[in-house]
């Protein structure tokens, strides 16, 4: 699932391009092939064409195309040139010893010196266009085989192209602002009505129509508590990762690690079968690091080697452009804080699916020890700790803690329609915090947020590769809007969430049905970047980290803001008045309940 405005319609080009791609391929296959066909008949290179010769030093005579071989007197009557009773040798340029093309065969005991003439006869004549023999006929079927197959793969996006703006896993109700759309149409009226061709552009600018369509959606707004799965039914959907994780861990470490036996040797590359090694060549530095030192950092007792695993001890789970990246270099600084080997591993909602990038579809699922493989640089320096004298003989505790950055964790649920079994009303029977629960429940989270319109024109700005203009986002929101409420008419809000990352509040009230809320810290990158300092404090204190010197603190405080937006991207200026109220008016309901869950009204972002 990619972000509203940018991603969504980039399916859409792709479908749109295909489509194009397919027309191209029915017209290059057809007139190629009508070109092959009458080349055939024009140069004689069927059978038809054949001309009977004979090999140098030999009394054996073969029809060139056809490698049929004539006797002595054989006059090959099925192929019209052949030598007939009118040939004259005087007349005949092959006979005189004109126009001779060598030809060697290995298929046949000769002489090394023997050669086959042909004569290069062009025929004039249509004739051989209707000679179907073997060669065209193979030739005319494997065509039109292909002509098929391009015919197929346009039919087939020809029957998406009425749902161009609509995710293929989902299907959506007709839209309810158009009076003529009616509970009994049939789908090709609700095809016609979506096609992009008949959208009036007047009619996406025209504010009041748009509003009518944020009334809609905010009249079937209903915030349902989701029901828990057990965890025997978590265990059921993954077994492997119920195996190789521990549901205890070792008291002496604040982060939680265990050891697990290794069974290799010193000839074995642990890193051999490591999907992220496998398929990015910017990872594979560091696991060839980690090949030189792993050995190193085992611990052998009675025998047995055992490597130390660690998980996360917290995770910032979101959201994307709301400063997650910014905040993740910053608690880097930190003297107790150790990062994944990357900063945003996707495993839990998407690489443990097998989805490496969204528009390359399925890959093979990387198991849990790849994403585990990512944390043994921090767990090399964890054990150092563990096994140091302070901790052996005073009982001290291991206080470095690992975090984990994806900015998906708290909204990516999206493929579990293919991998769970559907439940009512199109939602997830499983949701991602459901795993991370099962094993960590005492796992923390950070959560940054920013006013959804603002994130929404940034994500647009970032995600979106061509045409970016203000003009262009007001329509794909106009257009995403229509969408939204064609799909809060037939499925719950949690089915159609999934399609805009803005409405914070729903998916935080399903992570509060998980986990308690002390465990999730919850911050405005408006804050973040008005008073850094003062949300710095307030995730070391939420991290219950230890104190720092001011020198440590100034470095991480005074440091420059991460990622912001690139300087082509402010020229294109903000967004059109009309399309922030529009957004404003969508959002409102959303950031009443998140300001309403979090008893802090600054969630209604109404001076931004």
């Amino acid at each position: 699932m990619l972000p509203l405005a940018a991603n969504i319609f980039g399916s859409s080009l792709g479908l749109l391009k295909l489509e194009e791609i397919s027309w191209r391929c029915f017209w290059k296959g057809f007139w190629v092939l009508l070109l092959l066909q009458w080349e055939r008949s024009r140069f004689g290179t069927c059978p038809s064409g054949a001309h009977a010769q004979e090999f140098n030093g030999s009394n054996m005579r073969y029809c060139i195309n056809c490698c049929i071989h004539l006797l002595p007197n054989d006059l090959h009557r099925q192929c019209f040139r052949c030598r007939g009773p009118d040939h004259n040798n005087q007349k005949c340029p092959v006979c005189r010893g004109e126009n001779k093309i060598p030809l060697y065969t290995d298929s046949k005991q000769m002489k090394w010196l023997a050669v086959l003439e042909v004569r290069t006869d062009h025929c004039e004549s249509w004739n051989g266009f209707f000679c179907l023999r073997k060669g065209k006929l193979c030739s005319l079927m494997f065509g039109l085989i292909i002509m098929t197959l391009v015919m197929v793969s346009y039919i087939l996006t020809g029957a998406k192209h009425g749902l161009l703006l609509i995710p293929s896993p989902f299907h959506y109700g007709a839209f309810a602002s158009n009076p003529s759309l009616m509970d009994n149409e049939s789908l090709s009226d609700m095809k016609d009505y979506y096609q992009p061709s008949k959208m009036n552009v007047s009619y996406v600018k025209d504010y009041p129509s748009i509003k009518l369509i944020i009334d809609t959606i905010t009249s079937k707004i209903e915030f349902i508590t989701r029901q828990r799965p057990d965890l025997e039914e978590l265990r059921k959907q993954e077994p492997h990762m119920f195996s190789v994780i521990p549901n205890k861990f070792l008291p002496n470490s604040k982060n939680p690690c265990w050891y697990e036996e290794y069974r290799g040797n010193t000839t074995t590359d642990p890193y051999a079968t490591n999907s992220y090694a496998l398929y990015s060549k910017r990872f594979r530095i560091i696991f060839d690091y980690l090949r030189k030192v792993f050995w190193n950092h085992l611990y052998h007792y009675k025998d047995k080697h055992y490597r130390l695993r660690c998980l996360p001890h917290f995770y910032i789970i979101g959201q994307p452009k709301c400063g997650t990246t910014d905040l993740y270099d910053r608690l880097r600084l930190h003297p107790d804080v150790r990062f994944s080997a990357i900063k945003e591993p996707h495993w839990w909602t998407r690489k443990r699916f097998g989805i490496i990038r969204l528009r390359d579809g399925f890959h093979d699922r990387y198991p849990v020890e790849d994403y585990l493989d990512l944390f043994d640089l921090a767990a090399h320096q964890i054990q150092s700790v563990l096994q140091s004298d302070a901790v052996k003989e005073h009982g001290k505790r291991n206080n470095i803690i690992i975090g984990e950055a994806s900015a998906s964790t708290m909204w990516d649920n999206n493929a579990w329609i293919f991998f769970y079994d559907n439940s009512t009303e199109g939602e997830p029977p499983f949701l991602i915090q459901d795993f991370i629960h099962a094993f960590q429940p005492n796992a923390k989270l950070i959560i940054m947020l920013r006013d959804p319109v603002e994130r929404l024109y940034s994500d647009y700005l970032y995600f979106a590769s061509a045409n970016k203009s203000a003009e262009d986002f007001h329509e794909k929101v106009a257009e995403s809007l229509q969408l939204f409420g064609s799909c809060v008419l037939d499925f719950s809000l949690r089915a159609c969430v999934r399609l805009q990352v803005g409405l914070y509040v729903v998916y935080l009230l399903d992570w509060l049905t998980v986990f308690n809320k002390d465990q999730i810290l919850v911050l405005r990158l408006e804050d973040h970047a008005s008073n850094m300092r003062y949300t710095m404090h307030m995730v070391f204190q939420f991290l219950d980290l230890g104190p720092l010197s001011e020198k440590q603190e100034a470095l991480i405080t005074k440091s420059p803001a991460s990622n912001t937006r690139r300087p082509e991207d402010r020229s294109l200026g903000p967004m059109l008045p009309t399309t922030k109220a529009i957004l404003r008016d969508f959002y409102r309901p959303f950031n009443t309940k998140l300001a309403q869950v979090l008893f802090d009204d600054a969630f209604l972002w109404k001076r931004t």
